[in-house]
C-alpha cells in the first residue's frame, strides 16, 4: 500500500493514537492486576494472623422421621363411570 504526501500524516498521526490508546489499556491492565495481588497478599496475611474456626467433627444426630418413599406411577387408566376401563372398549366409531 503506498500513501501519498495528503494522507501519510493522517495515517500515522492515527496509528500514533491506536498505539497510545493500547498503551494506556496495557498500562492500566498492569495497574489493576498489580492491586488485585496486593489485595489478595494483605487478605492472607490477615487471615493467617487469625486462627481459624475451629470445625466440629461430630456429625449431626440421625432423625428418626424417615421420609416416606415417592408415590408410585399406575400405567392403567382409571376406570370410568360405568366401572369399566376406556381402553377396554373401543368407541362406536372404531368398531
Amino acid at each position: 500500500m503506498v500513501l501519498g504526501p495528503e494522507k501519510l500524516p493522517r495515517v500515522v498521526g492515527e496509528i500514533g493514537r491506536w498505539v497510545g490508546r493500547a498503551r494506556a489499556m496495557a498500562r492500566q491492565f498492569r495497574e489493576q492486576l498489580e492491586e488485585e495481588v496486593e489485595i489478595e497478599r494483605a487478605r492472607r496475611a490477615q487471615s493467617s494472623d487469625v486462627p481459624p474456626p475451629t470445625h466440629n467433627p461430630t456429625p449431626p444426630p440421625p432423625t428418626h422421621n424417615p421420609t416416606p418413599p415417592p408415590p408410585t406411577h399406575n400405567p392403567q387408566p382409571a376406570p370410568d363411570a360405568a366401572g369399566a376401563s376406556a381402553a377396554a372398549e373401543p368407541h362406536a366409531d372404531e368398531r
